[in-house]
């Protein structure tokens, strides 16, 4: 398997456990948000300065359009998916957010002129009609309105998560640690102004909470967005689609395995429909 593929593999897999951690950090959405492009970022220049490794300002400038409006995508979509992990298990919320590959490959011709397959178009419908599943609105369980607002929430992620994909697919000639170093430093200072309205008025410190909020930090944020947007530029657009559903694999274990959270017999059937659908195609 490709080097670049294996780096995309390993940060799905760190991105899948982020659930687990968010959930034991006592902050807003919006300050773990900007947390983590702040000290993603400081991590990211740590690394640079310690590795040695070249900095091009001149790759910065010529896609500073992408990066600005990219970094600032990443700060919504990481409030998003954190309050859907306030109303639902981590497992809808994860599959949910990971219906986003599925609306890349529709908009793939459009943007990437990639064609569709029969095939693919079929394991599309697929994943819509497990997302019915996974949703609660095909199944014999009552939902509640706290249920429901986690899922659209989850939803507005996957569709902030594919604009994140075609940004980042548009940017020429710009190396992993470049974009991410911007990106994360973009998240932080849109999701800084977002929180001076209220939510950095409700902050409690605790020893532990700031302990995990570094762990994410670093490992979920620096690390992994170091992996990811160093491969996403190298993978085709239908191979991301593909390749990010690890993601929800590891997201639905550690939701059962370790939160022990019940999905149910239909949102097993969703989750297989979804994830079986994407690796089929």
């Amino acid at each position: 398997m490709e080097l670049s593929k294996i780096r995309f593999i390993i940060s799905m897999a760190i991105f899948g456990t982020i659930g687990l951690f968010v959930r034991m950090i006592p902050f807003p959405s919006s300050v773990i948000s900007m947390c983590r492009g702040f000290f993603g970022a400081v991590f990211l220049i740590i690394y640079i300065v310690i590795a040695k490794k070249d900095f091009s300002f001149n790759s910065v400038k010529s896609n500073i359009f992408n990066l600005t409006v990219s970094g600032a995508v990443i700060g919504v979509n990481w409030i998003l998916l954190f309050e859907s992990y306030k109303y639902t298990s981590i497992a809808k919320a994860t599959l949910c957010y990971y219906m986003a590959p599925v609306f890349i490959i529709l908009i793939s011709p459009f943007v990437f002129k990639e064609k569709i397959t029969p095939k693919k178009g079929i394991c599309v419908i697929v994943s819509f009609v497990g997302m019915l599943f996974i949703s609660g609105v095909i199944g014999d369980i009552k939902i509640s309105g706290g249920e429901i607002k986690g899922v659209l929430l989850g939803l507005s992620s996957a569709v902030a998560y594919s604009l994140i994909i075609i940004f980042n697919k548009k940017m020429k000639n710009i190396g992993a640690l470049e974009k991410t170093l911007i990106q994360l430093a973009v998240c932080r200072i849109v999701m800084f102004f977002y929180s001076l309205f209220g939510d950095l008025k409700r902050l409690e410190f605790t020893a532990a909470g700031m302990s995990i909020m570094l762990l994410v930090c670093v490992i979920h944020t620096g690390l992994a967005y170091l992996f990811y947007f160093g491969s996403i530029g190298k993978i085709k657009a239908q191979s991301i689609a593909i390749l990010s559903f690890v993601d929800p694999v590891v997201a639905l274990i550690v939701s059962a395995v370790i939160l022990r959270e019940p999905i149910g017999i239909y949102g097993i059937l969703g989750a297989v429909m979804i994830i079986g659908s994407a690796v089929f195609a």
